[in-house]
Formats: structure tokens, sequence, C-alpha cells
């Protein structure tokens, strides 16, 4: 800043604007403003956190799958020298769960344990090896009870209930129509009928859970740093299990090693160790293994789909008849919401006649699952495109030709009260579709390789939060003080996403000032505004749009500050940034004297902007309709080439084109990189990827048996990045990270079919289920050859 002497000179307009011109960042590819802090190193995660000498958390995890807690005796590990607290079930306040009405899972098990690897008691101790002998000496005492692993066994008739009031062991049950599907069906001139099984994921990812956790006796409150998506859900869920007063608690959410719906909501670990700090009245650091990862879990569950469309000789989809259950594991966690997206989600991407939809989301005895990116669409999506695919071939349709057959033009409304206000879909296709050479390379390649396509979409955050409070859906406030720098106080969490990056573009672009003047100060409750979280990708159009209103608002207080220094109407007042004029003339205040001239009568500057989704965004009127529900859809269209060793039942993806409307890509060099990451997601899930358990024990908890693509299997991946500029996003933008998983399943499975002509039905694809399919055709091939040979031989 200048002196107070400089502050009252009006500068030459001219002479302002040759020194700093006007700074556009939307739209610019911009490296990520903590990238520095990460590829050098500096970044803190939760583990890395300085806090000295700590005390050490465990968890004792129950050794049967389903059992009654008959008692737990810790006597001997609370008389342990060095051991500075025990905790159980007994020493919470509630049982918690992300959705407010499933509410079912304490963070260590009480009266029950449902689930193998469930925790069951946690210590404290001075170190490592004192913790580990304490819970060695912890006595549980179970009674075992039948265990369920198959979602089939679970609602098998008589079988034990895992919760009171369950029936059949069902979650939740969905049942809707929309249309005269009967009617539809009657209409078509093709009605097809498939069923598809989809294996349980996880999230994968790299860095492991951890907590610290220090509590002050004297004033009763609760610092807690953690490795969550949801900072405001914890907050609430430490307050409700511990019987604590919410003002007492302040949670940190330092970097974030990635999540992808894995810390979307809040987890037993996190109370857990909040609960020991307590009881110890220090500080307590709890870390766990990738193994205690895959216990925790909250990935995407075990699907079985049954699907039925009917459409006409045109590919017109004239109706739709889909049964979806999943296997949810031991507590509800996001589960009514899952089951709910994986119905409502079949609209929106395509018009339909009529749809019916029925879905059950069943209570089993493994680890709970939950949101994982793409959440409840991925795999209804493989099914459906799929089934478009094979319905095509039989009647003579391209792909491309059926997809076109059933487009939408936005504005438009769903059969199930959607909104839809952008629609990047055709050029996605069009683009894709030269890009990869398709007409005059689709089943036209040399036997064992292959191309396929398919289709996808998502939303850009629920239009209703998970917490309904009445609250703005997104709050950022921006600090302006006398160094002239912009802070920007935020409670979204970037999880590696960037979107502390994009926020602060969306600020310099409104202010039309540098990066370099606006710092980023987020997720913590002590000094942030409420937010709910990064998930359904929702903080680049939500907390998008709050930045955009706060900016404006802190423009509009520079701008009425000039104009009383400058002695002229605000109206008259041009505003280019790093300075302003009047307008028609060349007088003008450089940044420095608008903020001395701001700051003169209030001193800082605070403002704050807000924004909620439409009312007409919010979804329809019956029950469940606010899942599915959005301010804006992304779109995407992707061709994936493959080749296929059919004697080792090999794939290799050779290429993949994926084209995504992001509605307007604020960053361009963040969003391909999502783009990518969504692909590489969508490739695990379709190739590789697997839990499998024996008697409730998880056989891959490790990333050896645990089989995630690495940079050897990728592919190149070619991203065209497609702007629709959405009329409720900031600056037009909406979703970039989801959209494009939920495509490469589908058009995997399709070019194993062009490639070796054979459509695998369940995921994932491995080299011995495709070789098992290879061989099974064989089989069948020769018993077809050999029925005329001995037809003949009879003659």
């Amino acid at each position: 800043m200048s002196s107070h002497k400089a502050m009252d000179t009006v500068a030459s307009a001219a002479a302002l604007k040759d020194a700093s011109p006007r700074a556009h960042t939307v739209g610019q590819r911009t490296p990520l403003i903590d990238g520095i802090e990460k590829v050098t190193g500096r970044a803190r995660y939760t583990a890395d956190l300085p806090f000295g000498e700590t005390l050490v958390g465990k968890l004792l995890r129950s050794p049967v799958a389903h059992g009654v807690i008959r008692g737990i005796d810790t006597s001997k590990a609370r008389a342990m020298p060095g051991v500075r607290a025990v905790v159980t079930g007994e020493d919470f306040h509630a049982p918690y769960g992300v959705i407010p009405i499933a509410q079912n899972e304490w963070p260590l098990a009480r009266d029950r344990v449902r689930y193998r690897g469930e925790p069951v008691a946690a210590v404290a101790a001075v170190d490592e090896a004192t913790a580990e002998a304490a819970l060695a000496a912890i006595v549980l005492d179970i009674e075992p009870l039948p265990a369920y692993f198959k979602a089939a066994d679970a609602r098998a008739t008589g079988a034990t209930l895992l919760h009171e009031k369950k029936a059949g062991n069902v979650e939740r049950e969905v049942d809707h129509v929309f249309g005269d599907v009967d009617a539809g069906f009657a209409a078509a001139d093709l009605v097809r009928e498939h069923t598809f099984n989809y294996a349980e994921v996880s999230h994968g990812q790299i860095e492991l859970n951890a907590t610290v956790a220090s509590y002050e006796p004297e004033r009763d409150r609760l610092t807690l740093h953690s490795v969550t998506q949801v900072p405001y859900y914890l907050h609430l869920t430490l307050a409700q299990c511990l019987g604590m007063d919410s003002s007492r608690i302040r949670v940190v959410k330092p970097f974030v090693g990635g999540g992808f719906g894995h810390r979307v909501e809040p987890l037993n670990f996190e109370m857990v160790t909040g609960a020991l700090a307590r009881a110890a009245g220090g500080t307590v650091r709890l870390e766990q293994s990738r193994e205690d990862s895959f216990l925790t879990h909250r990935g995407r569950p075990e699907t079985d789909i049954r699907l039925k469309i009917g459409m006409k000789k045109s590919g017109e989809i004239t109706a739709v008849d889909a049964e979806i259950v999943q296997r949810g594991g031991a507590y509800g966690g996001y589960g009514l919401v899952t089951i709910l997206y994986a119905g409502a989600l079949l609209h929106a991407i395509y018009r339909l006649g009529a749809v019916k939809y029925r879905g059950w989301r069943i209570y089993t005895n493994t680890p709970p699952c939950g949101a994982m990116r793409g959440h409840g669409a991925v795999d209804a999506r493989h099914a459906f495109e799929g089934m478009l695919d094979m319905m095509a071939e039989e009647l003579g349709l391209d792909a491309f030709e059926v997809r076109r057959a059933n487009l939408i033009t936005a504005p438009y409304r769903t059969l199930n009260d959607l909104q839809v206000n952008s629609y990047g879909i055709p050029q996605c296709m069009d683009w894709v579709e030269q890009a990869s050479g398709w007409k005059e390379r689709h089943g036209k390649l040399p036997r064992g390789r292959g191309i396929g396509m398919a289709c996808s979409h998502y939303v850009s955050g629920s239009a209703k939060p998970v917490h309904w409070s009445g609250e703005p859906h997104a709050v950022i406030n921006l600090k302006l003080d006398f160094d002239g720098g912009i802070t920007i106080l935020t409670g979204a969490s970037d999880i590696g996403q960037g979107s502390s990056t994009l926020l602060t573009q969306v600020v310099a672009e409104v202010l039309a000032l540098p990066l370099a003047r606006i710092r980023v100060v987020a997720t913590d409750s002590a000094l942030t505004p409420k937010d709910n979280g990064s998930y359904s990708s929702r903080v680049s159009f939500m907390v998008g749009n709050a930045a955009l209103r706060a900016a404006q608002a802190m423009r509009r207080t520079l701008m009425e500050a000039a104009a009383r220094r400058l002695e002229v109407s605000v109206d008259d007042v041009e505003w280019e940034g790093e300075y302003c004029r009047v307008a028609g003339t060349d007088r003008a205040l450089a940044f420095a004297q608008v903020v001395e001239a701001a700051l003169a009568e209030h001193g800082t500057l605070t403002v704050k902007g807000a924004w909620s989704t439409p009312p007409e965004t919010q979804g329809g009127r019956f029950r469940g309709a606010a899942v599915g529900s959005t301010a804006g859809f992304s779109y995407a269209a992707q061709v994936v080439e493959v080749t296929v060793d059919e004697d080792t039942g090999a794939i290799t993806v050779e290429r993949v084109w994926v084209a995504h409307d992001c509605g307007r890509a604020i960053n361009p060099l963040a969003v391909e990189g999502q783009v990518h990451g969504a692909v590489w997601m969508g490739m695990g899930q379709a190739m590789s990827e697997e839990n499998q358990y024996h008697e409730g024990l998880p056989m891959r908890p490790n990333f050896l048996d645990y089989r995630i693509p690495t940079i050897v299997e990728s592919p190149p991946i070619e991203v065209k990045l497609i702007e629709t500029n959405d009329p409720l996003g900031p600056f037009g933008a909406k979703e970039a990270s989801e959209g494009a998983l939920h495509g490469f399943p589908p058009a995997l499975a399709a070019a194993i079919r062009d490639a070796i002509g054979i459509r695998p039905d369940n995921l994932p694809i491995t080299p011995d289920r495709l070789l098992e399919a290879i061989h099974a055709r064989r089989r069948k091939e020769r018993l077809q050859a050999a029925k005329p040979a001995a037809s003949a031989q009879g003659q």
C-alpha cells in the first residue's frame, strides 16, 4: 500500500491500464493453487500433523459376522500401565448415520455385531505396543447368530433380522411408475429383457484413514482433525454421538488424499477418536491400515439388475421396466439414497415413453456400503446402455443411431420431474463418433480388435441436502483488509478435485484481479462458514455460485467506495480490477486507493455470498422425489477401443475418446484431469476391481489382491470439453468429475462384442470370466456343428 498522500491522488486511467491490464481467469488452464505443496511434500495430511506426543488409538474388531454381545470385559486392559482410556459402545450417547431417518449404527457395536471386523472396543495408550497389548487383553463374549452374505439369503423366508422392524432385511423398497408402461410395451416393435450382475467395489483412495482429536477437560472442548469430505456432517455427528453441545466442538479438515465417496459420511473411527480423547483428557491419534479402510468400506454395493425395454423399429424407447437389488451391508449409511438414485437416473439422459422401477436395498452381514463416485447410477447405466446396443443390433441400427432416436431438447421436464436446462449429448456424440473414426472402423477391424460406445450423465449436486434445514445450500465469505488481499473463507472440502482453485478463479474473474491477490482459508468450523461437503459433484455448481455472488457483492462495495472518493455516481464507475475509472474520462483510482477508501468507513470488509437451488429443480412431490433432482446435469459420450486375446481372455484398452458436457470449463486443465480420473475409475470397476468375502471375511483387503489399474494399464485418453453454458451454473459451469465414469463399462463391453462377438453381462470382465465365455461359445459351436453330422449319419 502507498502512503496516505498517494491515496488522495487521482491517477491517469491510461497509465494504470498499461501497468495493470485486466485479469481474466475463467476458462484459463490454471495449475491448482495447492499443487506446489503437494508436489514438494509440504502438504500436511492428517497423519502428518505435528501435534507432538500424542496417545495412540486402536480399535478392537469383531471376529464374527453376526452375534449378540453378551459381554466385553475390559478390566485387564484398563489396569495395564500406559493405558489412558478404554471405550465401548456403552460410552456413546446415540447412534449415527448420514441420513437422519436411517441412523442405526453405533461408533462401537452396541448389543449386537453385524459384520466381521465391526469395531467393538477401543483403547488409547502411550505407545502402539501398549495399545496392541491392551486390545489383546479385552475379552469378548459374543453369541453367534445366523449370518447372511448375499442379498438373496438375507431376504429368504425365516432369515434372522439384522435390524428390528426391517422385515425381510429390506432397508428400503422403492416402487415408482411413470406413464403407462403396459401401453408402452404394447406399442413396441421389439421387447427384450435381460439380467446383469455387478460386483461390490471399493474406492481405493491413496491416503489411509486418520484422525487426531484433542480434548480440553477444563473447557469441555473437543478439536478434531480428520480425513473427512463432510466436516459439517462430522461436526453434527460428533455432537450427537458424544452428547456434547456443538459449540464446544471444532472440526478441521487438512489436506485429503482422495475420497471418491469413502469419506462422504462420518465414519466410526472419527467418533471413536473423539471419545478416546475425552476419556483420556488429552490428544489421541488414530491411524488405520489399508485393511481397516476396506472394513470401514462405504463402497459401491453388489447389485443385481433385471431390465426390460420396449423399442420401435426407429429406435424410439417406448417403455422401461427395471428391478434392482443392492447388497447394502450391515447399516443404513447412504443406502436409501443409493437405491433411489439407481431408479431416478434412468431418466434425464434419453426421452422415455414410460418407466416402472422397483428397487430393494438389503441388509447383509458385510461391511456397510455407501456412496462412491457416480453414486447409485453406474451399474444401472451399464445395463441400460448394453440393452440399447443389443436391441439396436437386432433392429439393424447403429449404436449412435439408436441413441439419437431418443435425444431430448432442453429445457426439458422428465417423467419423474427432473429439470434439464442444458443438454450436450448431441455434441458429445458427434465428436467421439468423428474422432474415433466410428463409421469407418466399427465392425470392420481385424478379429480381436473392436470399438464400442456409450453415453452417460450425472447430477451437479443434489438439489436438496441430506440435512434439510432451510439454510442456503452454500455460503462463501470474502474478507478484505489493509493489505489489499482477498481471503476466501469456505467450508467446502477440496479433496484433490481442485475446488479451492475453482473458487479462486471465480472470485478473481468477477473482481478482475490476479490470482496472486487471493488466498483461501477452508474447512475449519471455527473460522469458515458451514458447507454441506464434497459429494454428488455439488461444489463447483453450488459453492461456485456462492463465490460468484460474494465476489459481486465485494465489487459493488468497492465501486461504491470509489464513487465516494471520486465524487461521482456509482453508475459512472468502470471497474477494471487493479484500478477503476470514471466513464468517459481519464480520472482513475488504483486498487490500493479503492481499498483505503472502502476501509475508511467501516474497517475490515467482510461480504457474504449464498446460493440455493431454485424450487423448480428440486424434484417432484412423490416419495423419494428429491433424490436425483439437481440444478444441472452433465453429459458425456465415449468410445473405447480394445484388443482381446482369445487364448487368454486378456483385454487391453488401446484408446479412449471421451467428450464431456461440463457447461463451461472454468479450469480446463482441472476438468480434463477429472475426466481422466473418471475413466480410470470406470476402467477399474469394468475390468478388475471386486470385493469378495469368505464367511464375511474380506479376501482382498489390500492393493495386491484388490486390482486397481495402474499407469501401465492406462490407455491414451483423448478428452473434448463440450460447453453448453448451463443457465444456472456459475459462468455456465456444471459437473465434471463423475459423469464420464458411467460410460466406460458399457463402452468396454460393446468394444469386446465388436472384437470377438461376445457381450459380457457382468462386471468385472476379468480374463478368467471372459475366457470361460469364449470356451462356452466354442463348446456350443462344436455341439451345433455335431448335430448336422449326427443327422447325416442317421440317414
